[in-house]
């Protein structure tokens, strides 16, 4: 068992770069996780279709033509046939890949989904470490501006002091007489 879960291992970078977002989620494509399962494309979507129940809008969903687009532009092919693409790709969010494992009831697709649901996890805690640091440097921008704000009412009024001289005027203390 130790040894089948070594040759299954799949490093985590290699799955990161396997996670796009689209349409405003995380998602995997079915050809990268038919890669990953080591199944058919096909195989993969035949199953999803055999299952649909278990596949809502949320889980799972195709992408329309921009989407394509933009995805085979990301690696720099304009060939369709290059990429190996007869249809629009079909995309998993993190609930439908962890669906899958239900569907695709195979060890490799257990391993391979626990691998998957960790990347997604971390990237997740990734995501909420960032958030926390941009709510940070908002909290500072402002008090910087602020600052900013009563710097510049102080050097505004050292520059009226410096166009409009006040009057000479006597100087307050005591004089002392020279002795004779």
């Amino acid at each position: 068992m130790e040894q089948e879960n070594k040759v299954i291992a799949i490093p985590d970078h290699v799955l990161e770069q396997k996670i796009y977002l689209i349409r405003g989620k995380k998602v995997m494509l079915d050809r990268d996780l038919a890669e990953l399962y080591d199944v058919p494309t096909k195989v993969l979507n035949q199953a999803v279709k055999r299952n649909q129940e278990r596949f809502p809008e949320d889980f799972v969903f195709q992408l329309n033509k921009t989407e394509l687009k933009k995805w085979k532009s990301q690696f720099v092919t304009s060939n369709s046939i290059r990429m190996g693409i007869r249809k629009r790709p079909i995309a998993f969010t993190e609930l439908g890949v962890a669906m899958l494992s239900s569907v695709l009831n195979s060890r490799r697709a257990i391993l391979v989904n626990i691998s998957i649901m960790r990347v997604f996890v971390k990237l997740r805690e990734y995501l909420a470490t960032h958030k926390e640091l941009r709510d940070k440097l908002s909290q500072l921008e402002g008090r910087v501006d602020a600052q900013d704000q009563s710097i510049s009412t102080i050097i505004d009024a050292i520059k009226k002091l410096l166009e409009h001289p006040t009057e000479e005027k006597r100087k307050i203390g005591f004089r002392l007489q020279a002795r004779k």
